[in-house]
């Protein structure tokens, strides 16, 4: 699925055609996607120009005119492209093969930016994404947001912020660290990553990185800075383009084959003299890529 790298991703790739355009129509060509379309939602969004994209956690947010918000999550095969006349636009070097078969393009906004009809199409093949209706002044309180934690790229995310949640804590380091309400976007890939980046075992308790005041060790300063080092990389290189992920622009993203421990199970560790094998382990139903040896 999506983490929040690769949805700040899409966000960047369509602000450009999106920001500032009249949504002429929306076009759904099915009634639902994981759950149903809001109620008459083509009409209420179709007439009104978009005023800004932005993201919170793994969501996608398409403010309008009015204060409605379209509130979109990718699923695990959700995409964007963007179409000019016939052709996609920029539209990039393919990693992996990708088919674009419209019987999967499931919603279209029509758009009208001043110099031309363009269309943003959404295509999602398993059809695990979904799209709602919100209102800005009172989105915080939405059930998809209100209980999420701070985001990992705001400067709120901080050592004295987490040691406030992890004091006295035995739940496994990795458990604590995809718990939404702690750190709202932070995904199984990267929270693998900024474990091993900060040399932390995901089998440590969370309690660990806080004294008996309550103030974070040295080494929960550590991990707040890989946490905001790993997820300002994969940002940087465009999202990781793990099976069914692209950009808008249909080119991919490439931080995967930066990743030292994710999905390397079996090879040597890529820290310098660390002469560790990385192993894959399993918690929570999730799996976990660390290194025995320089993880403590």
């Amino acid at each position: 699925m999506p983490e929040l790298p690769e949805v700040e991703t899409v966000k960047r790739g369509l602000a450009p055609t999106m920001e500032g355009a009249l949504l002429v129509r929306a076009e759904l060509r099915r009634p639902d996607l994981r759950f149903p379309f809001p109620e008459n939602f083509a009409a209420a969004v179709s007439g009104r120009r978009i005023l800004a994209l932005s993201r919170r956690a793994k969501y996608l947010m398409i403010d309008l005119e009015g204060g409605d918000v379209i509130v979109a999550h990718l699923g695990m095969s959700g995409s964007f492209r963007i179409e000019a006349g016939t052709q996609p636009v920029a539209p990039g070097g393919f990693h992996h093969p990708r088919g674009k078969d419209e019987k999967h393009d499931h919603v279209i906004f029509h758009l009208d930016g001043g110099s031309g009809q363009t269309r943003v199409i959404y295509n999602d093949p398993r059809r695990f994404g979904f799209m709602d209706l919100a209102r800005r002044d009172t989105i915080a309180e939405h059930a998809f947001f209100r209980d999420l934690g701070e985001e990992p790229t705001g400067n709120a995310l901080d050592a004295v912020y987490l040691a406030a949640r992890f004091a006295g804590k035995s739940q496994p380091l990795k458990t604590a660290l995809l718990d939404q309400r702690t750190i709202a976007g932070l995904g199984n890939i990267y929270v693998c990553e900024a474990l091993w980046r900060s040399g932390l075992s995901p089998n440590r308790a969370a309690g660990t990185l806080v004294d008996k005041r309550g103030r974070p060790k040295r080494a929960l300063f550590a991990l707040v800075e890989a946490i905001r080092a790993v997820i300002a990389d994969a940002i940087t290189a465009g999202g990781s383009s793990l099976r069914d992920h692209i950009q808008a622009d249909g080119s991919l993203g490439y931080f995967q084959h930066a990743f030292s421990v994710y999905d390397r199970e079996g090879e040597a560790c890529r820290k310098p003299d660390c002469g560790g094998t990385v192993a894959r382990i399993v918690q929570a139903g999730r799996s976990t890529f660390h290194c025995p040896r320089c993880q403590k």
